[in-house]
């Protein structure tokens, strides 16, 4: 069984940081592209920043320049570092992995259950 787990969420103050990691672990083969998604009350879940095997780095406009994603392949971790917050970057961010699980067939997608971000004004 495959599971993602997220850490690093909290309140902060709009112009602060905050770190979050993500964590992938269970019968992994292989694990493609990671990303971090978010969603705030009422609004779809968004795409904010993805990461390739090979460190193809893809963000939203909205958070580039002050997001940044990495990964550390042997940890099977994603990491986003997030400076200069603003009170729209409050939302639910989960991460998700593309990935292979037990050598199977196909790869699969996977989520973990969210860390909560508030930033306050």
């Amino acid at each position: 069984q495959v599971q993602l787990v997220e850490s690093g969420g909290g309140l902060v103050q709009a112009g602060g940081s905050l770190r979050l990691s993500c964590a992938a672990s269970g019968s992994i083969t292989s694990i493609y592209t990671m990303g971090w998604y978010r969603q705030a009350p009422g609004k779809q879940r968004e795409m904010v920043a993805t990461i390739t095997r090979n460190g193809s780095t893809n963000y939203a406009y909205s958070v580039k320049g002050r997001f940044t994603i990495s990964r550390q392949n042997a940890e099977n971790t994603v990491y986003l570092q997030m400076n200069s917050l603003k009170p729209e970057d409050t939302a639910v961010y989960y991460c998700r992995g593309v990935l292979n699980a037990n050598y199977a067939y196909a790869n699969y997608a996977y989520w973990g259950q969210g860390t909560q971000v508030t930033v306050s004004s």
